[in-house]
């Protein structure tokens, strides 16, 4: 293995699209994860995950020759975005106000694994089937005690990031004291291409277009609730839960769809507000590893993968007499990448906490402006730009 070595830990969508690109730009790369080969929905069986893709990755994804490799069936380009406050204010979004063909493109989750990891066996690239320990002497140890040269390491392993730990690099949590409930549902009017969002001081719904299935339109629902509401629905029964639930979506969204009918189970995740300091001598991180936002705006893995270009941009572009893993060279990802992740967390929260007061004047400023950005196309054309990664 090259003293240049670089190991990749972490085997989901980030981690797999960082070992990729990094052997793409031709650096000696492993991939450390557990080889768990994913299982690609068929039929009208679909990933309760799914992920809203922006302009800017879906062009990254091209590059990593993957993009092609989705069944375009199964991927649904978003042509707008209705979004409404929680009294009259609303603002409509159209692709054509960015010139564009699309805002963002729905993919299941398993859909984005699936090829990648098709894309990283094609290309060969070295998968160890095991998990990170610890850091060693510009080395990283594993589960199973293999010891593995590693002039820098990449932690792409999530959340709890255990590489994160290990490098003692800091880390910033904030509880939204939220919970993200996420399902599929069955919906009686055609979502036209269309993603709609709801934001009130219970939250914010989303509900997102999907592939038609056998029962007719179908939409992917991301609820933002509060902790007590969603921890209430996750205690019941499931036919009690799916009553329950699809009673409070008819109160919100029910004229626009009409009857809804929940058709996989429903999930709740924690929500949080993350920030770390993103690298160490010989460490990078990237993704949920780095930093997680509000999902409300749907960035979370395009600012993940975002950090991948950058790190990959960065890494293979550095002078031939410095290593991957040289702090100087760490820093200036993390240079850059501190504008777009601030602006992002900066969006994400302040939204949050805009919609989060009930405090009457509040609401009606919010609803004001958003009557008022619904009437300006240019504020429309920049918010698009910036959603797209542009």
């Amino acid at each position: 293995m090259s003293k240049n070595a670089i190991v990749v830990c972490g085997g989901g969508i980030v981690g797999l699209a960082a070992a990729l690109g990094l052997a793409k730009s031709r650096q000696a790369v492993s991939l450390l994860a557990p080889r768990a080969l994913v299982h690609r929905d068929t039929g009208d069986d679909y990933c309760p995950r799914v992920y809203a893709i922006s302009p800017a990755t879906q062009r990254y994804l091209h590059s990593l020759g993957v993009w092609e490799l989705l069944n375009s069936a199964r991927v649904t380009p978003v042509e707008g975005m209705a979004i409404f406050g929680d009294a009259s204010g609303k603002v409509a979004l159209d692709a054509w106000h960015g010139v564009q063909s699309a805002l963002a493109w729905i993919v299941e989750s398993s859909e984005l694994e699936a090829v990648l990891q098709q894309a990283v066996k094609v290309y060969g690239l070295p998968w160890i089937d095991d998990k990170f320990q610890a850091l060693g002497p510009e080395s990283c140890i594993t589960e199973a005690g293999r010891t593995m040269p590693a002039a820098l390491v990449v932690g792409a392993d999530g959340a709890q990031s255990p590489v994160r730990t290990a490098a003692g690099i800091e880390h910033r949590v904030r509880s939204y004291k939220e919970v993200g409930l996420v399902t599929h549902l069955d919906v009686e009017r055609p979502h036209a291409k269309i993603a709609y969002q709801w934001f009130g001081v219970d939250g914010v719904l989303a509900l997102l277009p999907m592939p038609d299935t056998a029962a007719g339109p179908q939409v992917s629902m991301v609820w933002s609730m509060r902790a007590s509401q969603a921890d209430e629905l996750l205690a019941m029964s499931g036919e009690e839960r799916n009553h329950a639930l699809e009673h409070r979506l008819a109160s919100v969204a029910g004229a626009q769809f009409g009857r809804f009918k929940v058709r996989r189970p429903v999930l709740g995740f924690p929500l949080t507000l993350e920030t770390s300091d993103m690298v160490a001598p010989g460490v990078a991180l990237v993704g949920d590893a780095a930093h997680r936002i509000h999902p409300l705006a749907g960035q979370g893995l395009n600012l993940g993968l975002g950090d991948v270009e950058q790190l990959v941009h960065t890494v293979a572009g550095r002078p031939t007499y410095r290593g991957p893993g040289d702090i100087r060279i760490l820093r200036r990802y993390r240079r850059v990448r501190a504008e777009p992740v601030a602006a992002m967390v900066a969006a994400t929260d302040g939204l949050h906490r805009l919609f989060a007061s009930s405090f009457a004047p509040v609401v009606l400023t919010r609803n004001m402006g958003m009557h008022l950005v619904d009437r300006l196309p240019f504020i429309k054309r920049r918010l698009i730009l910036a959603a797209s990664g542009e």
